[in-house]
């Protein structure tokens, strides 16, 4: 165990870990020349173009110290956004120590202290690493003194790197090796093993990536899952070294695979404990806990003969996301389609993404919205993250939504417009700390609703990319929630309505109302496009009709001639609008909800 270090990179979204993942790789003879890519570690098309990050990866590096000995590295390449970081606290989990990375041109920003603290709380040895020195804006000094203010940990144990050019990789191994610990455990105490990760192979099941934490693991023993209760008898194990390489067994402190004829990711609970049936463990590893989805939206196929291939897509991409929910869904305008959970917006992204990739399939989907709270005059209280499930007004006593702790980094020169900023989305209380030298960090208690939208691509504009926001969901408060709808031609369209707080719901709905007068085409009746709480009308358009000269063919005589035939088409006009249906193109929905603005 004293040859074995575990380790994780953590930081902020962009700020290097992969490139610094492919480093250490190569510097450690883990992949040949010719094998080696960019980003070797992330395996999806999406996660390559976008160069993010978006499921932890694994691999065991060898490498030979200075002192002449042979270390076993296992490596975890963990995401930077904000959505994923139940994958980044289960991977701690996993680890003793952690780089943590830091852009040496843009300094500490909220995703790395957000990190930080999720690291003391597991009480892991710290590295901290200050990379990208190649850039013409680094500014190593100004960083190594952020390092000290915030994030409270040695400026000068900080190593400086370049990822991308190899510069310093080498200091990195060697303080990997003297300063982050090794593993603790009893390798003859009952089996404890902490499952980090899991994702599907279509040949083998679901291939599990664990942590040995007490005792040992071999090939055939039959192991309990702890949380979920399943049990499984162990096909194959060994390490990650970008193929699986088979071992007999895997000893105290080390991370590696384990194939045990899972059939689905949604058997098991990622987080889980295994233990030996035959020997079990009192009790599970601590530190266990769900995924929580905070953002619920609509899903629906543009072509509806295309539903059955939309269940089949979402069935396999749930084999390997089990914080992807999904429930059948229908709407009268669209058709049958699924309500899905998504960890964040991102999230939802990346789903839509992939769905239209991968299995070549048109979406529509709805304006995302969070999980409102509402207790009925009853006493009883349901949770509601759906406008269809919306209780009749007069049933409810109060609503209650999710509030969010906000942390905004940001350079000085920009704290007015973005307090401003926080105040235009129904920020509660706002508070400023002095980092360093022209350099704020802004806290903010904010319902997550408000978020959902153009809150980042807003914050992103008014600091020129220089803000950065990362937030932890706080608790429900009391607030006065709305459900509006749009009437077409005064019949409401379902799958447009949504929950809004009522001071927004005006500005929302003229939105709405007038994304469609811009796509439903014009008819030979005159169309209004309502929004209405109840039955209070709070914004409408009007798609003026064609009209036709029926006056043309006259070429003179009393002006009453004219009139009678004015009269009679303005009576087929009324008889028209009475029977006459509006037919509204996709498109119409399309532009409404992906143009979405708060």
């Amino acid at each position: 165990m004293k040859h074995i270090r575990n380790f994780c990179i953590i930081a902020h979204i962009d700020h290097g870990k992969s490139t610094l993942a492919d480093r250490l790789i190569q510097a450690c003879g883990g992949v040949s020349q010719r094998e080696f890519r960019d980003q070797i570690l992330d395996g999806m098309d999406i996660e390559r173009e976008r160069g993010i990050t978006i499921k932890s990866n694994t691999i065991t590096l060898t490498y030979r110290a200075a002192d002449g000995q042979d270390y076993l590295l296992n490596l975890i390449d963990t995401p930077g956004h904000v959505d994923f970081s139940h994958e980044v606290r289960r991977s701690l989990m996993a680890c003793e120590g952690a780089l943590i990375v830091v852009d040496a041109s843009q300094g500490v920003e909220a995703q790395t202290v957000a990190n930080l603290y999720l690291a003391l709380e597991y009480d892991l040895e710290l590295l901290p690493v200050i990379n990208k020195i190649d850039l013409p804006a680094a500014d190593v000094d100004r960083v190594r003194e952020e390092i000290d203010a915030d994030l409270g940990l040695d400026p000068f144990a900080a190593i400086a790197i370049s990822a991308k050019t190899g510069v310093g990789i080498e200091e990195v191994l060697e303080g990997i090796v003297e300063k982050l610990p090794s593993p603790k455990g009893d390798p003859d105490a009952p089996l404890k093993a902490l499952v980090f990760d899991a994702h599907f192979d279509k040949f083998r099941g679901v291939i599990l990536q664990c942590r040995v934490m007490e005792g040992t693991l071999k090939t055939r023993d039959t192991i309990h899952f702890m949380h979920s209760g399943g049990d499984y008898t162990i096909d194959e194990l060994g390490y990650n070294q970008l193929k699986l390489n088979p071992q007999p067994q895997l000893g105290v402190g080390e991370v590696g695979y384990i194939i045990a004829g899972v059939k689905s990711v949604r058997d098991i609970e990622i987080g889980d404990t295994i233990t030996r049936l035959d020997r079990p463990a009192a009790e599970p590893i601590p530190g266990y806990q769900k995924a929580k989805q905070v953002v619920f939206s609509s899903i629906y196929p543009m072509n509806s003969d295309d539903y059955k291939d939309l269940v089949k897509a979402l069935d396999k991409l749930a084999i390997n996301d089990a914080a992807l929910t999904y429930e059948k869904d229908s709407s009268a305008a669209l058709g049958f389609g699924f309500r899905c959970g998504f960890l964040g917006l991102l999230h939802l992204d990346v789903i839509q993404e992939r769905l239209q990739r991968e299995f070549d399939i048109g979406l529509v989907i709805s304006a995302p919205s969070v999980k409102y709270k509402v207790t009925l005059r009853n006493g009883k209280t349901i949770d509601v993250d759906n406008p269809s499930y919306w209780p009749d007004p007069t049933q409810i006593d109060s609503a209650s939504e999710p509030y969010i702790k906000a942390s905004i980094l940001l350079p000085e020169e920009y704290v007015g417009p973005v307090m401003e900023l926080c105040r235009e989305h129904r920020s509660d209380s706002q508070t400023m700390n002095y980092l360093s030298v022209g350099r704020v960090e802004v806290i903010s208690e904010m319902p997550l609703g408000e978020v959902l939208f153009d809150f980042y691509g807003k914050l992103k504009a008014i600091t020129r990319g220089y803000g950065s926001f990362d937030y932890v969901p706080t608790e429900y408060r009391d607030t006065d929630i709305v459900k509006v709808e749009i009437l077409v031609n005064k019949e409401p369209v379902d799958t447009l309505a949504y929950l809004v707080h009522r001071d927004k719901a005006r500005q929302r709905a003229l939105h709405y109302c007038e994304r469609l007068a811009e796509a439903i085409p014009r008819h030979q009746f005159k169309i209004p496009i309502q929004g209405v709480i109840g039955g209070t009308i709070i914004a409408r358009t009007t798609i003026q009709p064609y009209r036709k000269d029926v006056t043309a063919k006259l070429y003179g005589g009393d002006v009453t001639r004219k009139n009678k035939l004015l009269d009679k088409q303005k009576k087929g006009k009324a008889k028209m609008k009475q029977f006459g249906q509006v037919n509204i193109p996709q498109k119409a929905f399309v532009s409404v909800l992906r143009t979405d603005k708060d």
